[in-house]
Order: structure tokens, then C-alpha cells, then sequence
């Protein structure tokens, strides 16, 4: 075991570090650039049942500090997932992946859920009930504690591997959620997806993004998501995975003392392609120099300070 090691549901992870889904397409891609075996794993891209086109252009808008997107989970469906995507990446990637899930309705999330959990390379499932950019699906799920506890006793009852909600911060009471999703058997929770964002062009006084709202993410929210994550690691006793802003070792060892049991990496992997391979490399010196020995050591470290 190594100095960067976490347990994630039971699967060693070399290092907390995980790319977080629709930001490193199937991986693959990244393949090119770097040995991706560096990771801890990986979220791959958001999958429904059926392929989807996603929504209109322009889907991306520049932010201060950020950016927000309505890609609208664009994707190929899960059978070709199956059939095409998951034997390329079975060439360049050799630990579990994460797969991560939306839907429409419960059955549509059972489905899919179903037919990955039968992949010998997928090592957890996350299912993803908090996507701001679909209408009639996603969010609607995780901005309700039933709904989404509905969600994932349907999924537990149909699988067998770990199964990871990811929760919105677009709510009022989101403890409240993370909780009923536990109650309901999630073996972990990740937070925090996008924000509700928006731009307004001045010029054409109209929105930026065809889909008016979108997720704004990047690392204006980062002190949003440790609030978030540090709410939720103090009511649940399963692992948390943080996420939103991430973009250097600095903010995964916060995000551990936070409470995360490892860390995603979002809308910096846009930004900067190598972002999650340096970080990775700069997490030695930066534990060193803040007296760390072991990442696992420091999980929830915060209250202890």
C-alpha cells in the first residue's frame, strides 16, 4: 500500500484522484496524450439508455472562475457503450472504471444500470440523478430525498456492484437527500455536481447557451462543494467522493479533510488535458510539505484540527 492509496467501497485506488464523467469522454481519447493507468479510475461519460444527440447549439459559456455547459448528456446509448466504447478502452486502461448512469425514469436507470453491471470492467456504478441540462430526468431525481432514494433501492434491488449517487447542489436541504439515499442502500455518495448557471449576451440581449440555464462549474465553486461535502461526510457513514472546482493537489487534500475518500476532477481536465496526471504527480510534495504521510490518514481530518 502506498502513501497515496484510498479504499473505495471496497476496490484499492492508487491514488484518490478520478476524472469525473463527461470530461474525459471514454478515456481512450486521453489515452493518446498520457498513460491514464496513472488514475485512481475514472467516471466515464454520462450514459442513458437510449443514445442522445444532446441539446442544441451553442452548448458552452465562459465564466469568471468557471464555465457552464448544457451538453445534455450526449452519448451513444449503453448498448454501443457495451459493444464499442468499453473494448477501446479495455486497450488502454487497466483497472475497474466508473460507470456513470443517467435517466428518465426509475425503469429507464434499472435498465442501464442493469445491463453495466454485467461488464467485468466496470468496478462501481454512479448513478447520476442530479444532470441540470435534461429536462423531464436527471435533477429531477436528486432534488427530492423519495425520489432519489427511489431511484436507488430500484438499482440496488437490480445490481450487484457498488452503487455511488451523485447528488445536486441545486437544493435546499441536501443532507437530507444524501441521507434518504443511504437509507436506500447507496454504498457511497459524490458531490457535487454542476451549479444553475447563466450568461446573457449584451449584444443580442438574448442567453448565451441555447438551453438558457446550464452547469457552471470550474473553481468558483469549490468552496461551495467542500461546504457541501463536509455537511454530508458528517451525516452518512458511507465514503463521499468530493468534487466541484478541483484543479491541484492543494484542493484534493482539502476536499479529503473535508471528508472525501477521493476526489473528482471536472471541468479542469477542459481547461488543461494533463490536469489530472499533475496533480497525481504533485501530490507527494504537497504532503510533505504539510506533513501528511498517508492520504487515507487524513479523510474527515478536519475535525480533528
Amino acid at each position: 500500500m502506498g502513501r497515496l492509496t484510498v479504499n473505495l467501497c471496497g476496490i484499492t485506488l492508487d491514488n484518490p484522484v478520478i476524472p469525473a464523467s463527461g470530461t474525459f469522454g471514454f478515456g481512450y481519447e486521453f489515452a493518446e496524450l498520457y498513460d491514464i493507468n496513472i488514475l485512481g479510475t475514472f467516471s466515464f461519460k454520462g450514459t442513458t439508455k437510449e443514445a442522445r444527440f444532446g441539446n442544441p447549439t451553442p452548448r458552452i459559456a465562459e465564466c469568471t472562475a468557471g464555465m457552464i455547459n448544457a451538453v445534455g448528456l450526449q452519448n451513444p446509448g449503453v448498448d454501443k457503450v457495451i459493444s464499442e466504447e468499453l473494448p477501446k478502452l479495455k486497450k488502454c486502461f487497466n483497472k475497474p472504471v466508473m460507470a456513470n448512469v443517467s435517466g428518465f425514469s426509475v425503469e429507464d436507470y434499472v435498465y442501464t444500470c442493469k445491463m453495466l453491471d454485467k461488464e467485468p470492467q466496470v468496478g462501481w456504478l454512479e448513478v447520476n440523478v442530479s444532470c441540470p441540462n435534461v429536462h423531464g430526468g436527471g435533477m429531477s431525481f436528486g432534488t427530492s430525498p423519495e425520489a432519489a432514494a427511489e431511484v436507488v433501492s430500484a438499482v440496488k434491488a437490480a445490481t450487484t456492484k457498488p452503487v455511488i449517487v451523485k447528488l445536486s447542489p441545486n437544493v435546499t436541504d441536501i443532507v437530507a437527500i444524501a441521507k434518504a439515499c443511504e437509507e436506500a442502500g447507496a454504498d457511497a455518495i459524490s458531490l457535487i455536481n454542476t451549479m444553475l448557471g447563466m450568461r446573457i449576451d449584451l449584444k443580442t440581449k438574448k442567453p448565451v447557451i441555447a438551453n438558457k440555464m446550464g452547469g457552471f462549474s470550474g473553481p468558483a465553486i469549490f468552496p461551495v462543494a467542500v461546504r457541501m461535502v463536509y455537511q454530508v461526510a458528517n451525516a452518512v457513514k458511507i465514503p463521499v467522493i468530493g468534487m466541484g472546482g478541483v484543479s491541484t493537489a492543494e484542493d484534493v487534500i482539502e476536499m479529503m479533510l473535508a471528508g472525501a475518500t477521493a476526489v473528482e476532477v471536472g471541468a479542469a481536465n477542459l481547461i488543461e488535458p494533463y490536469a489530472c496526471r499533475n496533480i497525481i504527480n504533485d501530490l507527494p510534495s504537497v504532503m510533505d510539505k504539510y506533513g501528511i504521510e498517508n492520504l487515507s490518514d487524513i479523510i474527515g481530518g478536519v475535525n480533528n484540527g
